[in-house]
């Protein structure tokens, strides 16, 4: 298998596992990533279950935790900033059996990226712009980069994933809109700082959180609900801060001094809540893993678990299928699809408890969070949110 080669446009989370996986089993993978670096900083995710089954397989452990944050508790606050919700987070450590932290998404890139040890082809600051199919191999051509041959192509490219247009179709026949929009920015230097907690305030529809992080930074993250998709350029940061200033000035808390950081803030990330559905993850040479394929939605909190956890599948299909790419793409598919249909709609409630729609919403999601720390409901409810009925097969 020495040489097979296959090309993996995205070098984040998904692409970079199974890049790994595909090193190892003796493919000879090249990343393309059409930023010009991986990023730094971002939000933070909870990392557990199959991610967390994953790194273990790759020995990321011990690295992963080295930057890993300990998130202590959950506080939910009122306009005044009074405690009036949350939870001490060992709840969700002990109903994860322990193997649970949280970590900045940019944090378990690198580490992924760097697990590849320089043995992978990487291509910074170009994207895919064509894909020509035909029996022998796939012809790729770049913005940048002269065109090339592969034996296979993977998009590994998020959400709003060119392998995916190109090759199945417009984003908007795959994208299903659940109703809410997320956004994330970090500064250094913000006057109020808890450690080891995420503080947030909601109010009907809308809530303000944020975090302290190492080297004196705090990532602040809005979540609201629009009732439909917003005619907003994904990379007009300016007008994305203007309406972020209509939907929370004045909402009460520090929601003020937030976006006073904001407007001196060079960073944005901005983004509907969406889920990614498809029949089919792959076709012919191509074929689609992590967000590009299944996103759940950001709020969901494992995106990057099932990246890592489908790259590793993956992997291991067409390792064990040998030469027939045919058979381990539908293996991949039949592996994982019910796994992906059931964390799918379990998904659809989540925007409910971060933003409820009304005041009684909030009321109520308030007291359910304050009964997590009583210890038999919290067994209960964290459990069943955190339970896995999917583990990795073995290759």
């Amino acid at each position: 298998m020495a040489d097979r080669t296959v090309l993996v446009s995205g070098a984040g989370i998904a692409g970079s596992s199974l890049a790994y996986w595909l090193v190892r089993y003796g493919y000879r993978p090249t990343l393309v990533e059409i930023a010009p670096a991986l990023p730094q900083g971002g939000y933070m995710v909870d990392f557990w279950g199959v991610g967390y089954d994953a790194a273990e397989k790759m020995d990321l452990l011990p690295a992963l935790r080295r930057v890993a944050y300990n998130i202590g508790e959950i506080r939910m606050v009122d306009r005044h900033g009074t405690p009036i919700g949350g939870f001490d987070t060992r709840a969700l450590q002990a109903a994860a059996g322990d193997r649970f932290f949280s970590i900045l998404r940019s944090d378990l890139a690198h580490a992924i990226f760097k697990a590849l040890d320089g043995k992978v082809e990487t291509i910074f600051g170009d994207h895919i712009t064509a894909i020509e199919q035909d029996d022998a191999g796939v012809q790729v051509s770049f913005g940048k980069s002269q065109a090339r041959r592969f034996d296979i192509v993977v998009g590994a490219d998020g959400l709003h994933s060119a392998v995916r247009s190109l090759q199945f179709g417009d984003e908007d026949r795959f994208e299903k809109y659940l109703g809410y929009y997320v956004a994330s920015f970090g500064v250094a230097d913000y006057l109020q700082r808890d450690e080891s907690a995420y503080v947030s305030y909601t109010t009907a529809g809308r809530q303000v959180a944020r975090y302290a992080l190492r080297g004196n930074r705090t990532v602040f993250v809005f979540i609201w609900i629009e009732d439909a998709k917003l005619d907003v350029a994904r990379h007009d940061i300016n007008a994305q801060k203007q309406l972020l200033r209509a939907r929370f000035r004045s909402c009460g808390w520090e929601c003020d001094a937030i976006l006073e950081a904001l407007d001196a803030s060079e960073e944005l990330y901005f983004d509907s809540v969406s889920q990614i559905r498809m029949s089919n993850w792959w076709r012919n040479r191509v074929a689609l893993v992590g967000d590009a394929a299944y996103c759940l939605s950001l709020l969901a909190g494992e995106g990057a678990a099932l990246a890592m956890a489908g790259a590793y599948v993956l992997a291991g299909e067409l390792h064990r299928m040998q030469a027939d790419h045919e058979a381990a793409f539908r293996n991949y598919d039949q592996s994982l699809r019910s796994y992906i249909d059931y964390k799918q709609r379990s998904a659809l409630r989540l925007g409910h408890w971060f933003a409820p729609k009304t005041r009684a919403g909030v009321l109520v999601r308030n007291q359910i969070t304050r009964m997590m720390s009583w210890p038999w409901i919290g067994r209960r409810f964290l459990g069943s949110m955190l339970g896995e009925s999917f583990r990795l097969p073995t290759y």
